[in-house]
């Protein structure tokens, strides 16, 4: 597909979403989302994460159950999946008005892990460095 169809394919896409998402891409051209979803056992969990994120592009802003406000402008999708998992995908919305996908995991206490807030955090940092 050549540039102009890319750019006209991604904003058919785009119709109707009110923050479209985007990975977040790492210095080295990783996508750390993109991988751990690729990563992940079950085609149903990466479907269920998926229409949780599609349920936030459209419906933004949108609440409990599915997205919650955290600190520092973060914010994070909430999917329940099967044998009574969770999974959380911590995003921002960018000055762009677009949902950053900043890092996923599977929940295994009640409290999100500082771990993964600082995670987050730091790639949002290095994000937003990366638009100035």
């Amino acid at each position: 597909m050549g540039k102009k169809a890319g750019a006209a394919h991604a904003k058919l896409q785009n119709v109707g979403k009110r923050v479209p998402a985007i990975f977040f891409r790492t210095d080295a051209g990783g996508e750390p989302v993109r991988d751990w979803l690729k990563g992940l056992p079950s085609a149903d969990d990466r479907k269920r994460i998926g229409e949780d994120i599609k349920t936030v592009e459209f419906g933004w802003p949108i609440g409990m159950p599915v997205c919650r406000t955290l600190r520092d402008g973060l914010c994070e999708v909430r999917t329940k999946l099967a044998q009574n998992r969770i999974a959380r995908v911590l995003f921002y919305i960018d000055k762009q008005g677009r949902m950053v996908l900043l890092h996923g995991f599977i929940k295994k206490t009640q409290k999100t892990p500082d771990q993964d807030l600082d995670l987050a955090r730091n790639n949002k940092n290095k994000h937003q460095r990366g638009l100035e």
